[in-house]
């Protein structure tokens, strides 16, 4: 199986780092952001590393984490990405207008810390890996 790769937007160094060198050693492959990029150059940037599943702040210093949702769901190379969200926004609208934008998950960071929410994300993407590998297996068994 291959890696799985993970793109990190977020402004605080102390979570980005946190969280990609938990990723890291769960054998997924991380590429980050500290979000102060313009919003082009960050969309570029996701496209270019072509990520498996995008962790998005929505409080971040020039970029509206919301736009940023926006532009990689209307996106076609990249809107099969997934997208967890771990932001300070804790109320219920601002995860609903998430939601709705399309993201795939979302988390408070008062409710977990980095290592709780690596943790889930990790075991988000390793359910996700052997539900893929199942479904070839099973597709495999057809073809013979």
């Amino acid at each position: 199986m291959s890696s799985k790769k993970i793109f990190i937007v977020e402004d605080d160094a102390n979570i980005l780092y946190g969280l990609e060198s938990q990723f890291t050693a769960a054998d997924l492959e991380v590429e980050v952001s500290e979000a102060d990029e313009e919003i082009d150059e960050l969309i570029a940037n996701i496209k270019d590393y072509d990520p498996d599943y995008v962790i998005l702040d929505l409080i971040l210093p020039k970029i509206d984490g919301f736009e940023v949702i926006k532009r990689i769901k209307g996106d076609d190379e990249l809107n099969e990405k997934e997208i967890f969200i771990f932001t300070d926004l804790s109320d219920e609208d601002s995860r609903s207008r998430s939601l709705e934008l399309g993201a795939d998950y979302f988390f408070f960071k008062e409710e977990f810390d980095t290592f709780e929410f690596a943790e889930k994300v990790i075991k988000i993407v390793s359910n996700k890996n052997k539900k893929n590998n199942i479904e070839e297996n099973e597709d495999r068994d057809y073809e013979e």
